[in-house]
């Protein structure tokens, strides 16, 4: 069944883990949109505040306090949301914590309290506007925040990977349960790189040295934009930024170079100099009000998400990233045998893309026209 999503200005979005990061750069970019939000974590105080910059910007706004692992709460942010605003069109589950460290070192609870935000809160958040949505009976959406962790995992982060792995399953099977029942419901699930936010700060750390994501990093604003796309165009899933996307590639395609790789490689790229946080957010709510890290700034734009805007470029971007990846592998002389073949190969598919798509090429080209002129001198 085919779903029509309201614009956003005519939408009441529920937001969780809105205090810091993706959650609150997508809450200011909703109610600047024009939307109507309902902003929910563990720390009332931030809420508070970032609703009353909302507020007095004059958006709408309403903060509630409560912990997504817990149904009740869950619960409770939903009837603040329908006593507030009378109903909800969107529901966004961001809320999530991560945690650093060998899986022989991560303590039973810890792992279990991870699972308790990452997962269980998407389950609990999802199937509260499962039932929202069916009682309404119009068209909503749900928005899970996964990972391109959902699609490889990597050393040092073995239980966040394993809960955006779940996350993945999840979502999916919710997806096709509700096509099924041909509800109008659009089930969505985002999948970003590295993201700049304070995650790493934010996260326990079991290492002996500060914690960071690996490169390349992209603004947290660059998810609140894809996350806001799909609250309006029905979406299965959107990746965010091309960084993680070798990886996934590279481990569906050769599993054991992959492990080989990804072993040697995300242990040191997961580390960074400087003191290591007093505190963490697993168990209690951090320090929350910021959208990026004290030591990030990430990329404020990314061609491979602008394209799952149009799908008719994504294929051919995709088989971009692949070539990209290939070409810096075999740089110097094997690179200078291989790029005209690689070029051919490729440049039928970007074409073909463009020609079918020329407005969406256009527009894509004059918004972003130095990116443009890469590409067309990459495959000239």
């Amino acid at each position: 069944m085919a779903v029509k999503l309201k614009p956003l200005a005519e939408q009441v979005i529920v937001i969780t883990g809105a205090s810091s990061g993706i959650g609150l750069a997508t809450a200011r970019k909703a109610a600047q949109a024009g939307a109507a939000v309902v902003l929910a974590s563990r720390n009332e105080e931030v809420l508070r505040a970032v609703c009353k910059e909302i507020n007095d910007a004059g958006g709408r706004a309403h903060p509630v306090s409560g912990d997504v692992g817990s149904p009740e709460d869950v619960e409770k942010i939903a009837r603040a949301a329908i006593a507030r605003f009378e109903r909800f069109d969107t529901w966004i589950n961001d809320a999530g914590v991560g945690l650093y460290g060998e899986l022989m070192q991560t303590p039973t609870a810890d792992h279990e309290r991870l699972f308790r935000t990452n997962y269980f809160g998407v389950v609990n958040g999802s199937l509260e506007a499962v039932k929202h949505f069916r009682k309404r009976g119009g068209p909503g959406a749900i928005i899970n925040l996964g990972s391109v962790l959902s699609d490889v995992a990597t050393p040092m982060m073995g239980a966040y990977s394993a809960s955006k792995h779940a996350v993945k399953g999840f979502t999916d099977a919710l997806r096709i349960e509700l096509a099924r029942e041909k509800a109008a419901i659009s089930v969505t699930l985002i999948k970003p790189s590295s993201i700049s936010t304070p995650f790493a700060d934010h996260a326990r750390n079991l290492m002996d040295k500060a914690a960071t994501v690996p490169p390349p990093h992209y603004a947290p604003e660059v998810v609140a934009d894809a996350i806001l796309y799909a609250a309006q165009h029905p979406t299965r899933d959107f990746e965010v930024g091309a960084g993680g996307r070798p990886f996934a590639i590279a481990s569906a395609a050769a599993p054991g170079l992959s492990d080989r790789l990804l072993g040697a490689v995300i242990p040191p790229l997961s580390r960074r100099r400087g003191a290591k946080p007093l505190s963490d957010n697993l168990y209690e709510a951090g320090v929350d009000g910021q959208t990026e890290g004290a030591h990030l700034r990430g990329r404020r734009f990314s061609l491979y998400t602008e394209a799952q805007k149009h799908p008719g470029l994504t294929f051919s971007l995709g088989a971009l990233a692949v070539t990209a990846l290939a070409a810096f592998l075999a740089r110097d002389i094997i690179g200078r045998n291989a790029r005209p073949m690689i070029v051919r190969a490729v440049r039928p598919m970007l074409v073909r893309g463009a020609t079918r798509h020329p407005l969406a090429t256009a527009t894509l080209a004059a918004k972003h026209p130095r990116e443009a002129a890469r590409l067309a001198s990459a495959l000239r």
